[in-house]
């Protein structure tokens, strides 16, 4: 027999997913109306900037998830960590304004993602980039949608000519053992958004290899999955949340025929990059 979803096991999953759905909403109006209008931000540390406005989406969603569900825990960028967090079965795990950097530049590349994570892996999720009129949506077993549509990651096994998100400069540094082939390169802002596109075919890979956090990934990551994608570490490990410590070093995804190709070539250059330096991690 086949397994049940999360969804058809447990009404309160239902409600819940119907919530964030609408709390996404609700956020990426607020960040709307936030964007390209005076705003005061400043730099919570070198090269990462928070403004007014990620403060109210963080609000925002904190005070209508939690009204609903105070018994689950949080984790937000922009809320100060609790342990509490980790005895809990549920968490909500949020950023608010992923690709802040973005938003105060004026540019349309930035989401507000909320996912719903359970005993370490999210089953809930959405993802709404509010000025390119995007809102995705995904939950454990249930496949993800688009703007009410059904999505699928693109089928190509092709590495020439893909679709990547990512830094420009990243495949032109002198640390890969094998040049990459040509490739369309573009890159959102936010992280969450460029795996949003790939779990919607409008792309076909992005990779990040400078530190990400939780909150960037988890709704991201189940709309991938969901959609019949693949994200790893450059080890291949698969993601989990709401660990003491929720950053990973690298971020990979792709659809599971284009995937091992990316894989190998990152797997292969971090090795090399980390022999050359001595360090862990891509600064």
């Amino acid at each position: 027999m086949e397994a049940l979803s999360p969804l058809q096991c447990d009404a309160d999953l239902v409600q819940d997913f119907q919530l964030i759905r609408t709390v996404a909403r609700e956020a990426g109006e607020l960040a709307r109306r936030y964007f390209r209008e005076p705003c005061e931000a400043w730099e919570k540390s070198p090269g990462n900037p928070v403004s007014e406005a990620d403060l109210a989406v963080d609000a925002l969603i904190k005070e209508r998830l939690r009204s609903v569900r105070p018994q689950y825990g949080w984790l937000s960028e922009e809320t100060m960590d609790a342990p509490a967090r980790l005895d809990c079965r549920r968490v909500w795990v949020v950023d608010p304004i992923d690709g802040t950097k973005a938003f105060l530049a004026g540019a349309d590349g930035f989401a507000v993602s909320i996912a719903l994570v359970e005993d370490g892996r999210p089953i809930l999720a959405c993802l709404y980039a509010p000025l390119r009129n995007l809102f995705f949506s995904a939950a454990k077993g249930e496949g993800a949608t688009l703007n009410g549509m059904a999505i699928h990651v693109a089928r190509s096994d092709r590495l020439e000519g893909c679709r990547m998100l990512a830094d420009r400069e990243l495949f032109a540094s002198d640390f890969w053992p094998n040049p990459w082939p040509l490739m369309k390169l573009d890159k959102p802002n936010s992280i969450a958004l460029r795996l949003g596109l790939v779990a919607a075919g409008m792309a076909d890979a992005a990779v990040a290899l400078r530190p990400k956090s939780e909150w960037d990934l988890a709704a991201a990551l189940l709309v991938l999955q969901e959609a019949g994608g693949v994200c790893t570490d450059h080890l291949g490990e698969h993601p989990r949340f709401n660990r003491p410590t929720p950053v990973y070093p690298t971020v990979i995804a792709a659809s599971a025929e284009l995937y091992p190709q990316v894989l190998a070539r990152v797997a292969a250059g971090v090795a090399c990059w980390q022999t050359r330096t001595g360090q862990k991690t891509i600064p």
